[in-house]
């Protein structure tokens, strides 16, 4: 698992490095996989309709609930990976 963390932690530091910004969708994605990787599943109050950035990443992150840990570092330094 701390080779893994290792991974994640250095792909975190890389996701701000892209030579290029992802799509909206993208970033919600990488959002969600490092909040389900570095917190587990989602226990936050769901935004108000109001905040549409911070319900959209509340929803992304929510659809993860259940993922391990581990499969959500994984998936994440997959996609800055594909990204890079």
């Amino acid at each position: 698992m701390s080779d893994l963390k290792t991974q994640f932690e250095a792909a975190v530091a890389h996701s701000k490095n892209l030579s290029e910004r992802p799509d909206n969708m993208t970033l919600l994605k990488l959002y969600a996989l490092y909040k389900q990787g570095s917190v587990g599943d989602n226990a936050d109050k769901k935004p108000g309709f109001g905040d549409m950035v911070g319900r959209a990443k509340w929803d992304a992150w929510n659809a993860l609930k259940g993922t391990p840990s581990a499969d959500a570092m994984q998936q994440y330094i997959d996609l800055i990976e594909s990204l890079s």
